[in-house]
């Protein structure tokens, strides 16, 4: 699914609708760049779970857990994870496999260990199309 925005209230209502029709133990996989999105989409997803506190990107604590919405989220951001073993040693798996909702930002630098089913998200821009556009790619896993 392709889903073009023109805004970061669409890119967030984008992640909104996603995260209304989330499943337990549905895990994202969010992949762009620096300034992509990525955070407007993950706050939308969280409003979308139901979540009221603030979101905010764990860049230094690797995994941000909520439990305010209908179901556990959990919020990694693995941009300064040196590899694998580090994702084993925060528990990684207990998140990933357990009943909540995982979105992994910077997913593709863990690629080898996301299960074997997941969503993946990646959101680019284009500024041919304009400074806020933003092309939003969904796939099943």
């Amino acid at each position: 699914m392709i889903i073009e925005t023109n805004s970061e209230r669409e890119t967030f209502e984008s992640g909104f609708r996603l995260g209304e029709r989330a499943k337990s133990g549905q895990v994202f996989a969010l992949i762009g760049d620096l300034g992509v999105g990525k955070t407007a989409f993950t706050k939308g997803l969280a409003a979308g779970l139901g979540i009221e506190e603030p979101v905010s990107s764990p860049t230094f604590t690797i995994v941000q857990i909520y439990e305010g919405g209908r179901l556990p989220f959990y919020h990694f951001d693995v941009y300064r994870i040196g590899d694998a073993e580090e994702m084993e040693e925060i528990g990684y798996e207990d998140y990933i496999y357990g009943d909540g909702v995982s979105l992994i930002e910077w997913a593709d630098l863990i690629a080898d260990i996301l299960p074997e089913h997941y969503t993946k998200i990646t959101i680019e821009k284009n500024l041919e199309q304009g400074f806020d556009y933003r092309r939003i790619e969904i796939c099943e896993y």
